[in-house]
């Protein structure tokens, strides 16, 4: 294991009802002027805002709307977030919604008191200050509610990027899995598999003897693997619906992976499909994941993916031939994201293969490599969009 750092300030509040706690929480944390930051109009409609508002109202703090975040959330928004917080003397941002409305009240956060142009911090820079954020999560996903990271898409260019910081941690965030209940199976299905990307991503890793992080990770997936399909078959299972919340919360705090060398590869090669196509991330992550796993399986020692194909997806191991028992669960992994509802192929996802050199110019390595578990080339990275394009459909 190697040696590291781990700092998590963010007061989780879990439960039924906790969002009648958000203005106490707002308060505790310091906040007084609040930026009310949410998407469409589920929250309207649900009459989650309202209690937001009533919470937020009942603790004496002042607050301005700005709703409108898109999937795949965009930096003009930002922008329009940064002015009114200015304007507005905003010293708190409160995102209501899921990891799209979180990353862009991170985006804010951070833009706000800086001079520059905040995409700078999506281009390499890192912030040195930002405005604290809090969360009222309403779909178990990107895991953005426990995390310092963020994804924006440019308009201009259609470019999707990332920055990571401990500023941009939330100060609070509530939990109540309740608020999943009444999501469509296909949100519900794309957010599993955000989840057991960001678990995979830290599994797959170079380092050795990190059992303690192995067997979180396999914990975590374990409980996607049972729970999903209990809530696509009953949506109002409350049990499974936070278990699966707060199994989305730890895939992405970094518990699951202190201590070992990491590959984020799949989520970048698919934010170049979702920025393209506009797809939602966790279907483009259906599609690459299984894809990455396939070709890096074959291209070098086989024993990890074994060991997620026994541990995860109970197949029994071949010692002869490892790479068939690690074969066998990549298969088990299509098969479990087919039966969720989730695509694993371009045809069934939207996309077109003839786009693979624009998909891959975007991801923007060149001549050079990428990685962490497995370096990949351009050339790598295009074969894996051809995995991902000639996957054959899932027999049902």
């Amino acid at each position: 294991m190697n040696d590291f750092q781990f700092y998590s300030p963010t007061e989780f509040i879990f439960g039924r009802n906790t969002e009648a706690q958000v203005g106490a929480a707002v308060r505790k944390h310091g906040g007084t002027r609040v930026l009310l930051h949410y998407g469409g109009q589920s929250a309207v409609r649900s009459g989650l805002l309202v209690r937001v508002k009533d919470s937020l109202a009942a603790a004496g703090i002042a607050y301005v709307e700005l709703g409108g975040v898109k999937p795949n959330p965009r930096d003009t928004l930002v922008y329009e977030g940064i002015s009114l917080c200015r304007r507005e003397g905003v010293d708190f941002l409160l995102a209501v919604g899921g990891g799209s409305v979180i990353d862009s009240a991170k985006a804010i956060a951070i833009g706000v008191p800086y001079e520059g142009d905040f995409w700078d911090f999506y281009s390499g820079k890192s912030p040195a200050a930002a405005l604290p954020v809090g969360t009222v999560l309403t779909i178990a996903a990107a895991g953005s509610e426990g995390s310092g990271d963020s994804v924006i898409t440019k308009e201009d260019g259609g470019l999707k990027r990332g920055t990571g910081s401990d500023l941009l941690r939330p100060k609070f965030s509530i939990l109540d899995p309740a608020l999943t209940c009444t999501l469509p199976p296909y949100q519900t299905a794309c957010g599993a598999t955000d989840i057991m990307a960001h678990v995979f991503e830290r599994y797959f890793t170079n380092t050795e003897e990190v059992e303690i992080t192995d067997r979180l990770c396999e914990g975590v997936l374990l409980t996607m693997v049972r729970e999903t399909p209990r809530v696509i078959a009953d949506p109002e299972n409350y049990d499974a619906r936070a278990n699966i919340m707060w199994a989305g919360t730890v895939a992405h705090t970094n518990i699951v992976g202190v201590g070992r060398e990491q590959d984020w590869n799949s989520h970048g090669i698919e934010h170049e499909l979702s920025a393209l196509y506009d797809c939602a991330h966790g279907a483009g992550l259906a599609v690459i994941m299984p894809a990455w796993m396939e070709f890096v399986c074959t291209r070098r020692d086989p024993m990890r993916f074994a060991q997620a194909a026994v541990r995860v997806w109970g197949c029994q191991m071949d010692f002869a031939h490892p790479e068939n028992t690690a074969m066998e669960g990549i298969a088990c992994f299509r098969r479990f994201l087919h039966r969720i509802g989730m695509p694993v192929n371009f045809a069934e996802l939207g996309a077109r293969e003839e786009d693979i050199p624009v998909l891959v110019e975007k991801f923007g390595i060149g001549t050079g490599r990428t990685g962490g578990y497995y370096w990949l080339s351009a050339e790598d990275v295009t074969e894996i969009y051809r995995i991902a394009a000639h996957t054959p459909p899932v027999e049902s």
